[in-house]
């Protein structure tokens, strides 16, 4: 091949036919994360929340929910969602749709869990201290329990989100043009080249695991590092900080 052909077929992995044709490739491949990870944690956060201020009937389904969406692989939730829905209920769910949907059901009922035990891990001493306050149950979760449960949640999310990333590779079983479906068509037109093509298919998914893992480590120091200052300076300017 030569160079223009390399240019062409590199740009078709990083973008699909876009602008003359669908958005695929590598742009498809994050924005199939990015939208998954923020309803993920949308689900994983109101189902951890509500793990925890539910008790009796209502905990008991939920938690047969959660674990029901946590034993389905991805792969046959997608499969089920695309092609069973016409058939169950006469309605026709775009790839797009069931992957996204998809990787938001599983990875919410992972991310539920990790809410649930990171509030449960605060203890009932903040609970109690909240409340003597005046404070509602609710307000005692949102103001005094969450702030603190987030660092105790974080990597979790981190871990779901990478696992997100790599899952959207499993799109291609209902024919969506991300990254790695892009890169086996490559490869079937190409037939001389199939080191090349996927070292560096797993040298783009080594880039935006690993990225994505540095931000969440910077981020978390940064947040450790003004905490250590907040609890070094004398009273006076602690109050002026807050403020």
């Amino acid at each position: 091949m030569n160079e223009v052909d390399w240019f062409a077929s590199l740009r078709y992995l990083l973008l699909g036919a876009f602008p003359s044709g669908p958005l695929g490739g590598v742009a498809l491949t994050l924005a199939l994360s990015i939208s998954s990870a923020i309803l993920a944690a949308i689900i994983g956060l109101a189902g951890g929340i509500a793990l925890s201020m539910t008790r009796g009937v209502a905990q008991i389904l939920l938690t047969a929910l959660v674990a029901f969406f946590r034993a389905i692989p991805v792969l046959m939730l997608i499969f089920w969602t695309f092609f069973l829905m016409p058939i169950l209920l006469h309605v026709n769910v775009p790839g797009l749709a069931t992957v996204v949907c998809a990787l938001a059901l599983i990875g919410g009922a992972y991310l539920s869990h990790s809410v649930h035990a990171g509030i449960v891990s605060i203890g009932n001493g903040q609970w109690q201290a909240a409340m003597s306050l005046g404070l509602t149950r609710w307000q005692a979760l949102r103001e005094v329990v969450l702030p603190q449960a987030v660092r105790v949640m974080m990597p979790s999310f981190v871990n779901q989100w990478v696992s997100l990333i790599k899952d959207t590779s499993l799109a291609y079983i209902v024919g969506v043009p991300e990254f790695t479906f892009l890169a086996n068509q490559l490869n079937n037109r190409l037939m001389i080249y199939p080191a090349q093509i996927f070292l560096f298919v797993g040298f783009v998914y080594l880039m935006l695991c690993g990225a994505l893992q540095a931000l969440a480590h910077a981020l978390l120091s940064r947040r450790s590092a003004e905490r250590s200052r907040v609890r070094t300076m004398p009273a006076m300017q602690r109050r002026k900080a807050r403020l």
